[in-house]
């Protein structure tokens, strides 16, 4: 029985995680008035969610989500552009793996917000600067889900090409690249939740944004208390989720065929 056979698997899903989050901020919510602890410092979580459901009428709020959404959209398409082809190369060519593979491993440990000082440095504008980082932290789940997707591929379909009299880039765009395209499409998931983290990371850190993050930061430094903060971290966190969804819901409509197969695997282990 494939996920396919039960459609009220996700909504139970669904539902057991918002139970599980509605005992734990209820929880929190009788601790926190138990110890009688400073709301200034740690609000309770009703009143964190009494402002972020004030936010929804505030249009300064969503005019600073929709200015994260545009170096947000920038990061994630110069991501697909640098990461694929990239990928495709370093899992087409040993060579190429076996010499970039050491400089990938030492890159790829860096956080992000720590080399932004230096990009924005040498970038000189913040917009470029913020899409570099971004594009720096989003590009390794692409990059390592399409080189993993390269060695799953059959190697007699690509023998077969090439017994045909096709080259290497007609073997990779004819073969390769279809059969790698759910991994591809999965670190694409990946990468753009975690760009939209990094975005709203560096309008916190950084100065003259107007994103999310900036919202965030001029509110706590205009003297409001922590629950103003906390609201955007709320926000940012459901528009996270609601972004994984919708690129979720994309990656199983385009390639129900792996997601059946996958689902077949796992039950027939």
């Amino acid at each position: 029985m494939t996920v396919f056979s039960r459609p009220g698997r996700m909504t139970r899903k669904i539902g057991l995680g918002l139970l599980g989050v509605i005992v734990l901020l209820g929880l929190l919510q009788v601790a926190e008035g138990a110890a009688g602890v400073n709301q200034a410092l740690f609000p309770l979580p009703s009143a964190v969610l009494a402002q972020t459901w004030d936010l929804i009428s505030n249009g300064s709020f969503w005019s600073a989500v929709g200015s994260t959404f545009t170096p947000w959209g920038e990061a994630v398409v110069f991501t697909i552009v640098i990461a694929v082809p990239l990928g495709l190369i370093i899992g087409s060519v040993p060579v190429v793996e076996s010499a970039l593979t050491p400089i990938f491993e030492f890159l790829r440990p860096i956080p992000a917000v720590v080399i932004f000082p230096l990009v924005l440095l040498v970038a000189r504008d913040n917009t470029r600067a913020q899409v570099s980082v971004v594009v720096f932290s989003s590009v390794w789940p692409v990059l390592i889900n399409t080189v993993y997707g390269l060695r799953e591929v059959d190697p007699v379909a690509k023998q077969t090409l090439r017994s045909f009299g096709f080259g290497p880039l007609a073997v990779a765009l004819r073969v390769s690249l279809p059969s790698a395209a759910p991994f591809i499409v999965t670190g694409i998931r990946i990468a753009a939740s975690l760009a939209f983290i990094v975005t709203v990371a560096v309008e916190i850190v950084g100065t003259g944004y107007d994103g999310m993050g900036a919202y965030a930061a001029q509110s706590q430094g205009a003297g409001a208390d922590i629950t103003v903060l906390l609201a955007v971290a709320v926000w940012a966190g459901v528009i996270g989720l609601a972004v994984h969804g919708i690129f979720t819901a994309v990656e199983r409509r385009g390639f129900r065929w792996h997601w059946a197969l996958t689902a077949t695997a796992m039950g027939d282990s």
